[in-house]
């Protein structure tokens, strides 16, 4: 599987994230010659336990992170960040957690955006956003290099390009800039070669890092 990192907006302090910085994110990538391609839309749910008993609370996980990718629809991404664990399974497990009533969804989120292609390279930018809201929670950016699948030998090329990227970007003069949270691959247990799990690993981090930032900014409002 190709190498692919996944980046977040960090906006500016006393700044907020909105849909014209979306919009000028992509015309950056159409700059440096993107072809749009489609679009793209990941899923992410937040699965609460639903405590029968008192006892259960310290047997079973106390939250975890179920993940759908569109490049692999026939999959479901179940991520104990606790445990460091990925477990993973059919799309129709979904429906197997909803009807055992062991969990509940807490939030669901969805990623969408667009897909570009640039040479061997692959950009997609998208926003994230709650099912059925409006309420802009984030800006991502995956990018992809179809040649390598090896996340170490990968390294010195994608800083290349994620370098051409800013550059292009810091010409707009946006509220923020786009960072990569590096992801702990080793301690979930993963190889050097890229797979879908390396993808859920880094949304994972990504999603913390949102939640960490949304609730600064509120705690600054406040």
């Amino acid at each position: 599987m190709p190498i692919k990192w996944v980046l977040c907006w960090q906006p500016n302090a006393g700044t907020t994230i909105n849909r014209q910085i979306l919009i000028e994110v992509s015309n950056c990538v159409e700059r440096i010659n993107g072809v749009k391609e489609g679009g793209w839309n990941n899923t992410f749910c937040f699965y609460k336990p639903i405590h029968k008993e008192q006892a259960n609370e310290s047997e079973i996980p106390q939250i975890f992170l179920g993940v759908s990718l569109q490049e692999q629809p026939d999959k479901f991404y179940m991520t104990l960040i606790r445990q460091r664990l990925i477990v993973e399974a059919k799309s129709s497990m979904q429906i197997i957690i909803e009807n055992f009533q062991s969990y509940r969804m807490k939030l669901a989120v969805n990623c969408e955006g667009f897909h570009y292609r640039l040479g061997d390279f692959r950009v997609r930018v998208g926003k994230v956003a709650p099912i059925n809201s409006e309420n802009l929670r984030g800006i991502v950016m995956e990018m992809e290099y179809l040649p390598i699948s090896s996340w170490k030998t990968s390294h010195l090329i994608m800083s290349e390009f994620f370098e051409i990227l800013k550059e292009t970007l810091g010409k707009k003069s946006l509220p923020g800039h786009f960072v990569q949270t590096e992801p702990k691959i080793s301690k979930f247990g993963l190889s050097d070669q890229y797979t879908p799990q390396h993808i859920v690993v880094q949304y994972a981090s990504i999603l913390a890092q949102m939640k960490a930032t949304s609730q600064s900014s509120q705690a600054t409002r406040n």
